[in-house]
């Protein structure tokens, strides 16, 4: 945790003052879990969001996009189990009866209301379900943990974190809960991710924050290679610390913040894919620019060449070289380092000996360690990822069955 910042323990999206959350078993997807939620303030909200680049877009997100163009919202209704992506006019006529049940349920104005939706694409929403779940949910002060829970579909542990800030205006919280396991891919993957904090925030500032915070976090993780329709990502600024407003001008501790929490969910979303065995990180330094370290980053923390090797603890370095090769970043192979846990593999365009067998055992921790140096200029920049094994391909064989 960076200077300044002091982690909550068991921090979540409603530690920050003013928000609550509540979530039930609505049967949506099998009985017992919980897979309805809605998530709230007690005041007016500045809000922010970051959507799917995906071209196909559910109609929870295009709603949603509507919603935030006046910068405000005050609640988020989320469902897991059904993505309601694909589905036509009904599709769109379904989410904006689930806003308006939010609305209802909490007295606000329907655009106030933002919604999500994860799970399987092409299925229409059981609405009956959502009208009696929602009819149940009770948001109180500590209901994110359940939140957490509800938005999880292959996800094997919830993902949550808050944190307080010391700023000279004075302390405030920044918290969040996010999803994702499968279906994540750079440009916002199949994850959702709702933040909250009790500073007061001026909208321009705040959309720009969490873009930024976004581009370092989320879209530098890759599980598979696949985006998805439903990527969301929001954050809602109710003010209730009583700090000063945070603008452009005095909000760089505000954006680290912000940076911490996301980068934090999207490391536990890299640790969490689907069938996963290690964790990957991949850290490019040297970079011509931040643009070309990005794009190395992603191309060798998503190789499936690598990520299977990786599974078989098999130090075969030229998959990470082979990646980098064609992943349209500027390379010149008489400059190039590789390092694979710490130790150099290959140095200005030659192999450089090691030891296979201390390497095999070293890949067989839980977490690989990649370090590219390019050596043409100051761009840097860190992906995540995880390896490829036979449990992803029996999950996703058996997805809808």
């Amino acid at each position: 945790m960076g200077e300044g910042f002091k982690a909550i323990t068991s921090g979540t999206v409603t530690s920050p003052r003013g928000f609550l959350a509540g979530a039930v078993d609505a049967n949506i997807k099998t009985p017992d879990k919980l897979d309805l939620a809605l998530l709230c303030s007690e005041k007016p909200c500045v809000a922010a969001g970051v959507f799917t680049a995906n071209v196909i877009k559910s109609a929870p997100v295009i709603l949603s996009k509507r919603h935030l163009k006046d910068g405000k919202a005050q609640a988020v209704i989320v469902n897991s189990g059904c993505a309601n992506a694909c589905t036509g006019d009904s599709g769109m006529a379904d989410a904006i009866e689930m806003a308006q049940l939010a609305a209802g349920k909490l007295g606000l104005s329907i655009k106030d209301v933002l919604i999500a939706s994860t799970g399987v694409i092409g299925v229409s929403l059981p609405m009956e379900k959502i009208r009696a779940g929602v009819r149940r949910i009770m948001p109180v002060r500590d209901g994110g943990h359940e939140l957490a829970r509800a938005i999880m579909t292959t996800d094997t542990l919830s993902k949550e974190i808050a944190i307080t800030v010391e700023s000279k205006a004075g302390r405030f919280t920044i918290g969040g809960v996010a999803k994702g396991a499968g279906m994540i891919h750079p440009n916002m993957a199949t994850l959702l991710a709702f933040l909250t904090t009790d500073a007061a925030v001026e909208a321009q500032f705040l959309q720009s924050a969490l873009q930024k915070a976004v581009a370092d976090s989320f879209n530098m993780v890759t599980i598979d290679g696949d985006t998805s329709p439903s990527d969301t990502v929001v954050i809602l600024a109710n003010g209730s610390a009583g700090v000063a407003n945070i603008n452009r001008s005095n909000g760089q501790l505000f954006q680290k913040g912000l940076d911490e929490v996301c980068l934090h969910l999207a490391k536990l979303i890299a640790k969490d894919g689907e069938g996963a065995t290690k964790s990957i990180e991949v850290t490019v330094e040297g970079a011509s620019s931040q643009a070309q370290a990005r794009l190395a980053a992603r191309t060798v923390v998503g190789s499936s060449l690598f990520k299977a090797a990786m599974y078989g603890n098999d130090p075969n370095w030229g998959r990470i070289v082979a990646a980098l090769g064609r992943s349209g970043a500027r390379v010149n192979e008489k400059k190039l380092e590789v390092y694979l846990n710490g130790v150099c593999v290959m140095k200005h365009g030659a192999p450089i000996h090691f030891d296979e067998i201390k390497m095999r055992q070293s890949l067989a921790c839980r977490e690989i360690m990649v370090r590219l140096c390019l050596n043409l200029g100051p761009g840097r920049a860190v992906s995540w990822g995880c390896d490829l094994s036979q449990e992803y391909v029996t999950i996703n064989s058996a997805y809808t069955s």
